[in-house]
């Protein structure tokens, strides 16, 4: 059998339209097509997202006689299988021959279903592979992940974080993926990234030619970097009321519901609610970037998300979009707002259903989404931040306009929220038009930062007190812990009683009394609840005492 000798020179067929830092490839890469006894199995470590979590994945290319064909095995989706025409287009406008023979892809485990396009960089080193133009030495030790432009150029891909995890924690020693992606997969320590722009740069790695730093981040200074919000607390005029109730509503992760008439300031006032929550630890950002870049939503080689997440859906989302799902299961909105805020706002224009499955998130801190073939968790721990109108013109409650309302539709448009969902939110508080002189005052509000203290060392105590338990705040105290840690004074016992009483108070508002109660003594640091923190504890249940016309 004829054979091609090794010092046949073979250029590139277009070094311009491909990574220009490889000049010379080695004589086995060359374009040169190696005979048939040369094909063989070339087997590359990949990875794939399942809910949140990553697993491993091996690429296995198999080159064999035959009608050219290229199949891929192993549950692949849509986008997985035209991997065949990008992977194709990109070895040959790289200067590498695409071999006529029979190529068959096994995507390894075979019974999970494999989505995206992060496959096609190791499904193109596999062919290279399986022809002898890459060596497999390093094939087993790194991971390789990248979705292929037509000239062969590396785009970015979802989910690197918990795929670089998935490496680490399986020995690799390293892992090759976009360079848009390598800040975000640098955050996992004891596993090497290397970014990459091209499907020959890849190549000139894995074959020693060519060497590059592997990329590493400073966490402190990107924590620094991405950790300033671009609203502020001194933004709102006005509205001290309102503010007290966002703070003690951060100090203790309550719920709140805000409630006036259309441009009083309520969703201005729930945007800065994040900027005021106690700062992301090293782990809450770990978690809450994971989320992120599986759904696709991490900024461009941003390498952790350091603030608070704030989401704000129309109320036109349905419960799917709302709380995860679809053919191939993804996070919601909820899980998006994984430890930072949810914001409902117009939330009677919510479907009743879309509301009613927040229940689960909001009892448990987690959704589950169960399928025919798997069932998936996604981390769903938020504080829920709602705005609504009083009436459905809105102007009940607004001095200067008159309300065109029947009793009979303000009680339809409040009873599109159903009780158990109100069971959930601790604090109803009244936000009412913004006077002249407050809009055009000179006196600044109290910053975020000074605010964002005074809640962190109330969540401090809490740390302390609950050390032994598995919640960490107020807002999650059982009927147990309430009589345990909410004992209110003789004459608070009595406001208490006459607040039921005379307010029309009902059941299920006492123990949110008592709880917010215990949040505002926090506030102050003592440790027994007194009378004025019950009396303003009562100011926050508007939707019991009954909205009144102005």
């Amino acid at each position: 059998m004829t054979t091609l000798p090794e010092d046949i020179p073979f250029p590139l067929r277009d070094p311009g339209k491909c990574d220009k830092s490889i000049s010379t490839i080695p004589a086995i890469v060359r374009g040169g097509r190696p005979p048939a006894d040369r094909l063989m199995l070339a087997k590359v470590l990949s990875s794939a997202v399942l809910g949140v979590d990553a697993y491993t994945v091996e690429v296995e290319v198999d080159i064999a006689l035959g009608l050219p064909s290229f199949n891929t095995v192993g549950l692949p989706d849509v986008a997985v299988k035209e991997s065949r025409d990008r992977v194709k287009a990109a070895i040959k406008n790289c200067g590498f021959d695409f071999p006529p023979r029979r190529i068959t892809v096994n995507l390894a485990p075979a019974d999970i279903k494999k989505e995206g396009a992060a496959f096609d960089l190791p499904m193109a080193i596999g062919v290279l592979a399986a022809q002898g133009m890459v060596k497999p030495d390093r094939l087993s030790e790194v991971l390789v992940l990248g979705e292929l432009a037509l000239d062969g150029l590396v785009r970015p891909i979802r989910g690197a974080l918990p795929m670089a995890v998935a490496g680490a924690e399986v020995g690799l020693q390293g892992i090759v993926l976009p360079v848009d992606n390598a800040s975000e997969a640098a955050v996992v320590k004891g596993i090497k990234v290397y970014g990459v722009h091209s499907l020959s740069e890849t190549v000139g790695i894995l074959n020693g030619e060519i060497t590059i730093e592997p990329t590493t981040i400073d966490l402190e200074a990107a924590f620094a970097e991405s950790s300033q919000y671009a609203v502020d607390f001194t933004d709102v005029r006005g509205q001290e009321h309102a503010k007290r109730a966002l703070e003690v509503a951060a100090a203790g992760g309550h719920n709140i519901l805000l409630i006036g008439p259309p441009g009083s300031g309520k969703t201005m006032l729930a945007k800065r609610l994040p900027t005021i929550l106690p700062p992301l630890g090293l782990e809450e950002a770990i978690q809450t970037t994971k989320i992120h870049s599986v759904s696709g939503l991490l900024p461009p080689r941003a390498p952790l998300i350091a603030i608070r997440p704030f989401r704000a859906p129309h109320h036109t989302i349905s419960d799917a979009g709302l709380i995860g799902g679809g053919n191939i299961p993804r996070p919601g909105e909820v899980s998006l707002a994984h430890h930072g805020v949810l914001f409902l706002d117009e939330l009677p224009e919510f479907k009743r259903h879309v509301l009613e499955v927040l229940r689960q998130p909001l009892e448990d801190g987690q959704v589950t989404i169960a399928r025919a073939a798997t069932s998936l968790t996604y981390s769903a721990s938020f504080m829920l931040a709602a705005a609504m109108n009083p009436c459905p013109c809105g102007y009940l409650t607004d001095p200067q306009r008159e309300c065109g309302c029947t009793h009979g539709e303000i009680q339809r448009y409040l009873s599109r929220i159903s009780g158990p969902l109100l069971d959930r939110i601790d604090i109803h508080i009244e936000v009412p038009p913004l006077r002249y002189r407050d809009m055009t005052a000179e006196t600044a509000g109290e910053p975020s930062p000074v605010i964002r203290e005074r809640v962190r060392r109330a969540r401090a105590i809490q740390a302390e007190r609950f050390k032994k338990s598995k919640i960490f705040c107020n807002a999650a105290m059982s009927p147990k812990q309430i009589r345990r840690h909410c004992q209110a004074a003789g004459e608070g016992q009595r406001l208490l009683e006459t607040a039921m009483e005379r307010l029309g108070l009902s059941a299920r508002a006492y123990d949110r009394i008592l709880k917010v109660a215990r949040t505002v003594a926090d506030l102050t640091h003592e440790e027994t609840i007194r009378p004025e923190h019950i009396a303003e504890a009562i100011q926050y249940r508007s939707l019991d005492r009954g909205i009144r016309r102005s």
